[in-house]
């Protein structure tokens, strides 16, 4: 049976790493819709386009040349030929990201590009799927919809690494948040999604909660 299993939330709710870990206990191809943003910022500073251009931005985020490789282990992001996966979570891109989430003309052409992929996947085993608005707009047909929540405290630890610095973890995480939150809502579950707070969980919990979720839709 193909499945798509959808899972938004916010910053440091958990996301990417459960989302990833589920794809790869059942065999399922893992999509980052976040990616999809932050290559579409990255392409646009490559080619000095103003990110407060509306047009200029959808404009080039319709004629990027972005393949996604969706393997849950070693997921790729490839622009133009380049493999830029490690650039797409620096702190230059993170800043800057919610330019072009929020930029709702660029939103609907990015929009398309996922549900593509989704459906591409749906042709083989399914596909794990993460973002903002997964649940509720880019695909609330999906078998399993679920919310990962966590206290803004915890979130702010998990975004926190060696040398990182506070005042740029606080604004890539919670002004993102933010700023996302103008067109999109992510930190409440809309009807027959299932949230979980990951705040006093272990991943293995929560990844357990959601295979649960998908064992009960048949995958």
């Amino acid at each position: 049976m193909s499945i798509v299993i959808a899972i938004d939330g916010p910053a440091g709710s958990g996301k990417s790493t459960v989302s990833r870990e589920v794809a790869r206990r059942l065999g399922l191809e893992y999509l980052d819709t976040g990616a999809t943003y932050r290559v579409g910022a990255l392409y646009c500073l490559r080619e000095g386009v103003d990110l407060t251009k509306i047009d200029d931005v959808t404009a080039m985020v319709a004629t990027m040349n972005v393949q996604m490789r969706l393997d849950p282990s070693n997921p790729h992001v490839i622009l133009d030929g380049e493999d830029v996966t490690a650039l797409l979570h620096t702190d230059t891109i993170s800043l800057v990201v919610s330019a072009v989430a929020t930029n709702l003309d660029a939103r609907a052409v990015l929009r398309d590009v996922q549900r593509r992929l989704i459906d591409a996947s749906r042709e083989r085993a399914g596909v794990v799927v993460e973002g903002r608005d997964i649940t509720s707009v880019v695909a609330p047909d999906a078998e399993v919809r679920v919310l990962l929540t966590a206290s803004e405290e915890v979130r702010l630890v998990r975004r926190t690494g060696d040398g990182a610095d506070p005042a740029t973890v606080r604004e890539s995480v919670l002004g993102r948040d933010q700023k996302d939150s103008t067109v999109v809502q992510f930190h409440t579950a809309a009807d027959g999604v299932v949230e979980i707070d990951t705040s006093d969980l272990t991943l293995d919990e929560v990844v357990d909660a959601v295979l649960t979720l998908a064992k009960e839709a048949g995958a």
